[in-house]
């Protein structure tokens, strides 16, 4: 099987049949490999390798060395012009070159001086197949002038004036380094007060006593001749004031509110304001429309030089600073224009092309001014260089066609304006050479399995060879499913397996020969570690291990490496590491951390990690866990224009070790105070690289998580503007709808600041009809979500698209989305509309769908209009109440439900769109057949007798049909609820009264009753009813309480408890005084006893003073009753068995009365039995 390389990376499928990839010829120039073989035998235009500066400044204490190195075949020769003209080596004993080489070497030590040999030099190397040039070379001595003799009178100033020392250095060659000391040459001390300016000055805004001092000096460094020159002392005396008057700023330099400021591309931008007053000015800088370049800009000298690095043309514009203190604030305006001295676009490069090959060199450079473009061959100006017939020049690009060997030649593009020149040499070759494969025969390539396997093919030939490559015998399957060719000739297989061992060859062909090449692959197993080191907490003074297993190819030889903390284990003895262990003995504190194991074979690398807590072996109190501290010191480095580098410091982990770590960044140019996640990284991690927006002003912080929770953020980091780009993406949610029937409403969700990518953010809102043939109609919005487009036809299909720009770029081709304008109602009714009537409840209504056309609009369904007219056996009108059904979709036929039987129906369809509904269908009538009816409204049963009972009734409120006759069912219900047998009864439907005779005698009865149609029966009712009871029965059974015998034995009771009563009150008053007062001493308890209110002592009870109440001041107990241990004298002792008892006062009632009051003492009944008075009084 056999492999083409195509001129592009491309992947291709491999079936049963050979596949051939071709690497097609290019338009583009045939490089040539730096090949040392190769480059021996191949004929080449020369080439400059290196030459000496444009602007070359020599020392003049040392020779002169003019550097100039080419390469070619056959090697070239060199020769010199100097200010334009032949520069004749030869005639000069001091010149001389190096053998093989351009350089000049110019002998200026011995005799001669620096300032002769001044110019503009430039060097050509001259071969056969043309000619190439260098740069004109200015050849300029350095100088180092001594200061002017100056006489420097005393400055006299009073404390709090400005000052400013004058430095004036001597013109030198390169422009001196300046600064200020004093006599010992020690740095003068500078501050926001004294400072040094661009021109080298010292500038005090204010002055003080203690800068009073006679040897301030000015030094002059010039580097290149390593010399020092300087500058009288300046002698300088502060008188004190009693009090300095404060005044506002006002600048030393510039002078004016504005001043212009010119600098080139690429260069350092510095701007300057220098400001006295009294208390010091503090320096502000601003760009007025516009930001500083937060990565470019730096601020010197205390904040009075603003420089800007590697300045471009947007650099351009007003720059403000502001000079401030207490009393007041000044600015001045500096108008700033980057130029640019030429900068490729597309340096020419060099061109090896066979004969008949056709050829492009393109020659592209910008500038401010724009940069003018000439060409020279081999040296020589175009235009009066010889004529080629192949070349054709067109501005800034020469086209070859047809080239043949003559045509071979060094060309040199020329782009210059009044900033500066550039020039490129680039040779066009023209080769005939057969293939050359440059890849070593028979290399062995290892690959680790499911990894990508690269095979080289390096190659050479004009014309550009095509390359074929095959797997073992040729002609033989390839089974695998996708290969990778690239242009130089090298075969990838993306994931090699272990089939893919085996002999791959490489041919390369073009019409001169054919060179082919074998390399051979071998895929080894993974090196893996299946037994892993596991994280260990142990005790300080105790032994730990970790395991470490690992299985590899077994062709390869595995070298197993430990680390801790990613370096070295400690040149310890108590660190062991045997085969597949790492044991530490008598671990101690400084033994915690990571450890790493790492697996290393000559194809692959792995490792795996543990981490070792080491703890206090006695019992401490329990260590707090908790969330871990925060990182501090972020760090962003390698500041790229979509990605960064960030590192910070872990907090402590608290006892917990901390697992990962959460990135966080706030966009403070569109969602300032707004944190979003940004990526996460193992808790073994300082750094992170992140991947970043353009045109996104980023802050980042980081959280720590460990097993008890998150951290609290990090400090937010330095601020880090990335570049604006094009947009990456469009906006989503792209519709199409119209709002009314002329029109079509676009909407789309813009993208927020972040996905803007830049300034400028618009919309291109794109639009045609589906089926139309018109062009794409387009307009720019911005700031809006929403586009109306007017005058459309109704319901049209569009094809719509919404794409995002702004100032950089537009962002890439969008989707294409369909939409609708507007929809109207629809025109036409449904028809042939027919009903089946599947029961007396439910009906199935068809009808014909309208046309599409008809619709104007989303069709949503058909709906039906349905309402009850007349009953079918009343004929009476009733109220008419219409209901609705919608069927959603495209369905032709739907179902009634819940219809009322023997019923007068009618219905119409209607189509429904998103606008609302169409006309109605002719009105279409139905009948519902008959049902089974509802229960009897009522059941009643009146005028019960013996053997009779009469039932009422109201008719079924819903009849459902023609009533045809009652059913009565009932039964007999016995003492103990047994049903007795059940008795079936028709009655004629137009009775709504029948009596049922013969029944038995006091007895209860359950009776069923329904009514029915023609469809069957209805739901019944229930109800019972009992028969009256026979009167001669009632005589005999005569009422006790009425019988003679009952009545006088009654009162015989009742007077014997009367002559009872009467006995028992003569018993007790019989015997006068009743010694109560006796009796209550001899039981001697005072809370019983009553007493005299004028002496306090106690009183006797007399028959005079019995039917008194006890006087107030008797003391009873607290729960109001007389307890029987505490008085054996009451009532019970006289034949009563009632205990005393109290009115409401307190006082003792009924105790020698032989009274008792209807109303007990409150809540105090007697546990005895109730007194013969209590009894009648009940009893009566």
């Amino acid at each position: 099987m056999q492999l083409k390389i195509m001129p592009k990376k491309k992947r291709l499928s491999a079936g049963r049949v050979p596949l051939i990839l071709f690497l097609c010829q290019m338009i583009s120039a045939l490089e040539v490999p730096l090949d040392p073989k190769l480059l021996e035998d191949l004929v080449q235009p020369p080439t400059i390798t290196q030459q000496s500066p444009k602007d070359y400044i020599i020392d003049p204490r040392e020779n002169i060395v003019i550097q100039c190195e080419a390469k070619g075949k056959p090697p070239p020769s060199f020769s010199w012009t100097r200010n334009g003209t032949h520069f004749d080596i030869d005639k000069d004993p001091l010149v001389t070159m190096k053998p093989g080489s351009g350089t000049l070497i110019i002998n200026i030590m011995s005799e001669g001086k620096a300032e002769t040999y001044e110019g503009v030099y430039q060097c050509t190397a001259r071969n056969e197949r043309g000619a190439a040039i260098s740069n004109n070379i200015v050849i300029r001595p350095s100088r180092s002038p001594l200061w002017t003799k100056e006489k420097l009178e005393p400055m006299i100033l009073r404390n709090g004036q400005p000052l400013v020392l004058p430095c004036r250095p001597p013109i030198g060659l390169p422009p001196p380094i300046i600064f200020w000391m004093d006599n010992s040459f020690q740095r003068l001390p500078q501050s926001e007060r004294v400072s040094q300016g661009l021109n080298g000055d010292l500038y005090f805004s204010n002055v003080l006593p203690e800068d009073t001092r006679e040897d301030y000096i000015c030094y002059a460094r010039f580097n290149h001749t390593q010399t020092i020159q300087q500058k009288q002392p300046i002698s300088v005396k502060v008188i004190s004031a009693k009090s300095s008057r404060e005044r506002p700023p006002t600048f030393l330099t510039p002078e004016g509110n504005a001043s212009n400021k010119e600098e080139l591309r690429g260069n350092v931008l510095s701007l300057e304001c220098i400001a006295e007053g009294l208390p010091t000015p503090i320096i502000y800088w601003i760009k007025e429309d516009g930001i500083l370049p937060i990565n470019r800009t730096f601020y010197r000298n205390f904040k009075k030089t603003l420089q800007i690095i590697h300045v471009s043309e947007a650099d351009s514009g007003n720059y403000q600073c502001i000079a401030k203190n207490a009393l007041g604030a000044i600015h001045h305006t500096i108008s700033v224009t980057v130029k640019a001295a030429p900068y490729w676009i597309m340096a020419p490069q060099n061109l090896v092309l066979s004969p008949g090959e056709d050829g492009t060199l393109i020659c592209r450079a910008n500038g401010n001014p724009k940069p003018r473009i000439s060409w020279l061959t081999n040296g020589v100006p175009v235009e009066i260089a010889p004529d080629d017939p192949s070349r054709k020049i067109d501005g800034d690009t020469i086209i070859f066609s047809n080239v043949q060997e003559r045509s071979s030649a060094v060309y040199q593009c020329n782009a210059s304006n009044e900033y500066g020149y550039l020039l490129a040499n680039a040779f066009v070759n023209v080769l005939a050479e057969p293939p050359r494969i440059l890849t070593s025969a028979n290399t062995l390539y290892q690959v680790i399995a499911n990894r990508p396997a690269l095979l080289d093919c390096a190659f050479f030939g004009s014309p550009l060879p095509t390359i074929e490559w095959f797997k073992g015998a040729k002609g033989s399957a390839l089974h695998e499913d996708i290969y990778v060719l690239h242009e130089n000739g090298t075969l990838e297989i993306p994931v090699a397996q272990k089939d893919s061992t085996g002999t791959y060859t490489c041919v390369a062909r073009n019409k001169l020969g054919m060179a082919k090449n074998d390399v051979h692959l071998e895929i080894k197993d993974p090196t893996r570690i299946i037994k892993q080191p596991e994280y260990a907490i142990v005790q300080r003074g105790s032994t730990v291990s970790f395991e470490c297993k690992v299985k590899h190819d077994q062709t390869l030889v595995p070298t197993v490496m430990w680390l801790k903390d990613n370096g070295e284990l400690p040149s310890d003895e108590r660190f062991t590491v045997d085969k597949e262990q790492l044991v530490v003995a008598d671990v101690s504190d400084d033994d915690g951390g990571t450890y790493t194991c790492v697996a290393n074979t000559t194809l692959d690398s792995v490792s795996a990690s543990a981490v070792l807590s080491v703890v206090a072996p006695t019992p401490t109190p329990a260590p707090i866990y908790d969330v871990p501290n925060p990182p501090f010191d972020l760090e962003l480095t390698n500041q790229l224009d979509k990605s960064v580098q960030l590192s910070w410091t872990p907090g402590n982990d608290n006892n917990s070790p901390i697992t990962k770590f959460i990135i966080e960044y706030e966009d403070t140019m569109h969602q300032a105070g707004l944190w979003h996640y940004q990526a996460e990284v193992s808790g073994t991690q300082t750094t992170a690289q992140l991947k970043l927006s353009p045109y996104v002003n980023y802050s980042f912080r980081v959280m720590a998580v460990n097993g008890i929770g998150r951290s609290l953020p990090s400090q937010a980091s330095e601020q880090y503007l990335t570049k604006a780009a094009e947009p990456d993406t469009n906006p989503t949610a792209v519709e199409g709808l119209g709002s009314e029937p002329d029109n079509l409403v676009i909407t789309w969700k813009p993208l927020n600041g972040f996905e803007s990518n830049g300034p400028g953010l618009q919309y291109k809102v794109s639009w045609r009809q589906k089926d139309g043939d018109d062009e794409w109609t387009s307009v720019f919005v911005a700031n809006v979500s929403k586009y109306i487009v007017s005058g459309t036809p109704t319901f049209v299909p569009y094809l719509i698209k919404v794409q995002a720009l702004n100032d950089a770029g537009f962002a890439p081709e969008p989707a294409v989305v369909m939409g609708h304008s507007g929809e109207d109602l629809p025109m036409v009714a449904p028809g042939n509309v027919r009903v089946n009537v599947v029961n007396s409840t439910l009906a199935e209504v068809h009808w014909d769908p309208v046309p599409l056309k008809s619709i104007r609009g989303h069709l949503q369904g058909y709906r039906i209009y349905y309402w009850k007219a007349q009953n079918s056996s009343k004929r009476n009108r009733r109220h008419i109440e219409k209901k609705i059904l919608t069927f959603q979709g495209s369905k032709t036929h739907g179902m009634l439900p819940g219809l009322e039987p023997f019923s007068h129906y009618t219905l119409n369809v209607r189509v429904v769109n998103g606008k609302g509904e169409g006309p109605a269908s002719p009105d279409k009538v139905f009948n519902t057949p008959e049902g089974v009816p509802s229960a009897p409204s009522s059941l009643k049963i009146v005028n019960p007798t013996l053997d009779s009972l009469t039932l009422e009734w109201d008719p079924p409120s819903h009849p459902n049909g023609i009533l045809t006759e009652y059913t009565l069912k009932y039964q007999p219900i016995n003492s103990t609820h047994e049903l007795g047998p059940l008795v079936d009864l028709k009655i004629p439907a137009n009775k709504t009264r029948w009596t049922l005779k013969n029944l038995n005698v006091s007895t209860r009865y359950k009776f069923y009753f329904y009514a029915q149609t023609s469809a069957g029966s209805g739901s019944q009712i229930t109800e019972e009813a009992v028969t009256t009871v026979d009167e001669a029965m009632a005589s005999r059974q005569v009422d006790i309480a009425t019988q003679g015998w009952f009545i006088g034995l009654m009162c015989a009771v009742a007077l014997l408890i009367l002559i009872l009563l009467i006995v028992c009150f003569i018993r007790r008053n019989k015997g006068g005084k009743y010694p109560v007062k006796e009796k209550e001493d001899a039981h001697a308890d005072p809370e019983i006893q009553p007493m005299k209110e004028d002496d306090g002592t106690f009183g006797e009870y007399s028959d005079a003073e019995d039917h008194k109440p006890l006087k107030k001041g008797s003391r009873t107990p607290s729960d109001r009753t007389v307890k029987k241990e505490d008085s054996d004298d009451s009532l019970v002792d006289y034949g009563e068995g009632v205990n005393g008892q109290f009115n409401e006062d307190g006082s003792f009632i009924g105790q020698y009365s032989g009274k008792k009051e209807k109303e007990p003492a409150e809540g105090n009944e007697s546990s005895e039995a109730p007194s013969p008075v209590n009894a009648m009084n009940s009893f009566v």
